[in-house]
């Protein structure tokens, strides 16, 4: 028995052929409609059992908001998202969204039709392969690039790190250089390095960005000081 379905997806001529190659195996295909952002309306107007959701970027904020929105109002839709392949995030984020499986938009027919079948039977249709290779990237994750300000702290020396805490906690260069016992002159040295190595003007803009960016505190912590409002 052919399952009762719509095609949505950002490219027209996509959904279109998709929606024709579905027709021929024998399924009934109600709409073919792009772009995703308006699917929301139509799928829940036509009520299909199916519906086979396209997008090229499932990486995107709000790129599962129309699923939401189908499954709130007709829950008993089953969407199935045609895309790349995501990361684990990716998946989850579909899934979170209510999508009943998630299929490679480079799958062969038979593939996205199987995946309508389960999805329609209320099984979750996803191929063994996306989820393995979604496991495999949560067990052994990339590296995450650090936070700016991690990058930041990093630029700096251990003395400049401890300059740039003077700073914020409102020293000038005399107690500067009386509170790390060099000269003043020194002092006024690794200020100047400070704020060109964090490429800022004036000892206030390095006391803000090292607020904004947390370095304020992982910097107390690597001298082990204080951070200005701690008592």
């Amino acid at each position: 028995m052919g399952v009762r379905l719509m095609v949505v997806d950002d490219h027209r001529l996509l959904a279109e052929a998709l929606a024709s190659a579905l027709k021929l195996r024998g399924h009934r295909v109600l709409a073919a409609a792009a772009p995703t952002a308006g699917a929301a309306d139509i799928v829940v107007s036509r009520a299909p059992e199916v519906c086979l959701f396209g997008t090229a970027t499932p990486a995107d904020p709000g790129a599962f908001d129309p699923i939401a929105r189908i499954k709130r109002e007709r829950p008993q839709v089953a969407v199935v998202v045609l895309g790349p392949v995501p990361s684990p995030r990716g998946i989850a984020a579909a899934f979170a969204a209510g999508a009943a499986g998630y299929v490679r938009h480079d799958e062969r027919i038979e593939g996205v039709e199987r995946a309508m079948v389960k999805a329609r039977a209320g099984e979750t249709a996803v191929a063994p392969q996306l989820l393995q290779g979604a496991f495999a990237e949560l067990l052994n994750p990339a590296a995450q690039p650090d936070d700016e300000g991690q990058r930041l702290l990093q630029m700096l020396t251990p003395r400049e790190i401890e300059v740039l805490v003077r700073v914020a906690e409102g020293e000038d260069t005399r107690l500067i250089a009386d509170g790390m016992r060099i000269a003043p002159s020194t002092a006024r040295t690794h200020v100047q390095r400070v704020l060109m190595k964090l490429g800022v003007g004036s000892r206030l803009e390095a006391a803000a960005l090292a607020a904004r960016t947390g370095l304020l505190e992982r910097a107390a912590v690597d001298t082990g000081q204080k951070g200005p409002d701690a008592v």
